[in-house]
């Protein structure tokens, strides 16, 4: 379990005083970039190790309770691989130890084809052993 928090910002929220909620989506991705500098990787990293990218192809939250201006969400992680090309990031986001939302992302691992089009492929197993350590 990864576990990194954030401070609801003024500009965080909408009208009506509560969190605006794509940036509970920002916040989730936000997460797994830690994550990865966590285990000494980061986007460029990937790029220039791996020649791979982590593109985001599904993602979904349960909006549990709101969250507000300075608000401390305590974020929790956790991946978890689905199949040979894809892994899923699951996260909690926690305010004075209530559930605000639980989300996730499910992202592939992908590289450039000869075409010039990204192209999933199967995880390489450097980054598996890094991310599932």
């Amino acid at each position: 379990m990864f576990r990194t928090s954030v401070t609801v910002e003024w500009g965080d929220c909408d009208e009506a005083g509560i969190v605006f909620y794509p940036n509970y989506f920002y916040w989730f991705d936000c997460t797994f970039q830690r994550f990865l500098r966590s285990r000494g990787l980061s986007q460029r990293e990937l790029k220039r190790r791996f020649d791979a990218v982590t593109p985001v192809v599904e993602t979904g939250a349960t909006f549990r309770g709101p969250a507000r201006y300075d608000d401390n969400l305590e974020v929790e992680a956790a991946i978890a691989l689905c199949g040979e090309k894809r892994f899923r990031m699951s996260y909690r986001l926690i305010s004075g130890g209530a559930l605000i939302v639980d989300g996730f992302e499910v992202r592939a691992w992908a590289v450039r084809g000869a075409d010039g089009r990204m192209k999933g492929v199967p995880i390489d197993e450097e980054f598996r052993t890094a991310v599932m350590m």
